[in-house]
């Protein structure tokens, strides 16, 4: 009987607790993230992800973390393809921001999307000065100041990374958005029927795209004329810099690692959602952290690495799932009782070890249950707070800038992303997560159980 009225309060609790959430919280925010530029700025970044992830391989292989293969390989002459292979996909990922933002705006507005991607792409190099100074060895050539004038038919490959990452995503936003306005608006050049479609399809693009250019043109100029600067660099010194300077802090990466099991526990996707709007920011501080790795072969804080990047987003809030739910897994595979939970346990333990954790999100549930909210709560935040602490200290090193697939098992994504001692920290932090939903999970198991036994009654 106890046990009926506790299972009805429940049900009646959660049912109160959705319907606030669900009319109350979560309306203005899917508005939100479901706004244009949103949608348009979440599905361009993840253009890049392919060439990030082959960057990274290349770029742990030209700063291998083994001296004596390193070494090898220096004097075989191999880092330096590796270095190339780095430069032309991880170094450039701002050009493919550009391109895919302003890319997906156009297909969000069902116009050729192809175009406008290009335009934003020529907008992008239009906007830009060479600013790396030219050094032969210790000997400087061609200083930072005179890099403007004297290479002005050079790409400095340095705004093109992370440093160029909001500029990119301005760029990207506003070129979509001013080229579908040109094409819904029929401000274009029609040939006739008989002109062969692609060669018809080009010229649509042409005005839209001419007025574009001359307007990142005039951009261009203004910045250099009146304030004796580029756009990206404005944009760098004065949005950029500090949007990471607020991420790469402890209160920032509580804030964002609390979200997402936030959103999951009412059902939304969390992981997604955060880190569609967090994840410039976070993919600016990782390619400055692999930028600084590639050439020094570690990461500091003297040399301008940033704590909270990808990989400590990735590898300590959502590693095993949102939630870090391997550790209630780990219980109901040779803890529990209930025949509900250790059945979900078995299921669920191999897809979690690859970081898939939605069956265990839905299926005990997690979603809704008042009973685990706790532990499902505090124990991202708990992970990637203390690991940021350590990192502070001088505990454990920076994290390379290294980006691993998603389903990489834990300790192994540790390893790539900062050394054995984050591999191990990693580990350290798994076990911990069992400890954090062992009392939680038990009170679970103990309701559960009791409702099984009642059942066979």
């Amino acid at each position: 009987m106890i046990i009926v009225k506790r299972k009805e309060q429940l049900k009646i609790g959660r049912e109160l607790m959705k319907n606030f959430i669900n009319t109350r919280v979560l309306p203005p925010i899917m508005k939100f993230v479901n706004t244009r530029p949103i949608v348009a700025l979440k599905d361009g970044m993840v253009i890049s992800l392919p060439f990030i992830m082959i960057g990274s391989v290349f770029l742990l292989l030209a700063s291998f973390p083994v001296p004596a293969v390193a070494n090898w390989m220096d004097a075989m002459g191999l880092t330096r393809f590796w270095t190339q292979a780095y430069n032309a996909s991880f170094g450039i990922v701002s050009v493919f921001a550009v391109i895919g933002i302003a890319y997906q705006w156009a297909k969000s507005e069902k116009v050729d999307p192809l175009p406008s991607g290009l335009t934003a792409f020529v907008g992008f190099l239009i906007i830009m000065n060479p600013t790396s100074a030219v050094m032969n060895g210790s000997k400087t050539i061609v200083s930072a100041n005179q890099a403007p004038n004297l290479l002005s038919g050079y790409i400095d490959r340095v705004w093109l990374g992370g440093q160029g990452m909001i500029a990119a995503i301005i760029i990207g936003l506003i070129t979509g958005w001013i080229y579908s306005w040109f094409i819904k608006k029929k401000i274009t050049i029609k040939l006739p029927d008989q002109v062969p479609p692609a060669v018809a399809g080009s010229f649509v693009a042409l005005i839209p795209a001419a007025v574009i250019s001359t307007l990142w043109l005039c951009v261009y100029i203004f910045f250099e004329k009146v304030a004796n600067t580029t756009l990206t660099q404005w944009i760098y010194a004065t949005i950029q810099t500090p949007l990471q300077g607020i991420s790469d802090s402890f209160g920032g990466i509580l804030i964002m690692t609390i979200l997402v099991p936030f959103f999951w526990f009412f059902g939304v996707h969390g992981s997604t959602l955060v880190g569609g709007i967090v994840g410039p920011i976070l993919q600016a501080n990782t390619l400055e952290n692999a930028a600084i790795f590639k050439k020094f072969g570690y990461v500091d804080a003297e040399h301008g690495g940033h704590i909270v990047i990808q990989g400590l987003f990735d590898q300590f809030s959502t590693v095993t799932g949102a939630g870090m739910t391997i550790g209630l897994v780990v219980f109901m595979v040779f803890f529990a009782r209930s025949q509900q939970l250790k059945n979900i346990g078995k299921l669920t333990l191999m897809p979690g070890i690859f970081n898939i954790n939605e069956p265990v999100l839905f299926g005990v549930p997690i979603v809704m249950n008042p009973m685990l909210a706790i532990p499902f709560f505090i124990m991202p935040p708990l992970s990637a707070g203390s690991t940021y602490l350590l990192i502070k200290a001088g505990i454990l090193p920076y994290l390379n800038g290294v980006q691993v697939p998603w389903t990489t098992p834990p300790v192994i994504s540790g390893f790539l992303i900062g050394g054995w001692k984050i591999a191990l920290w990693q580990a350290i932090i798994l076990v911990i997560s069992f400890f954090v939903y062992w009392p939680f999970a038990r009170s679970y198991d103990k309701m559960l159980y009791k409702q099984e036994q009642q059942a066979k009654k």
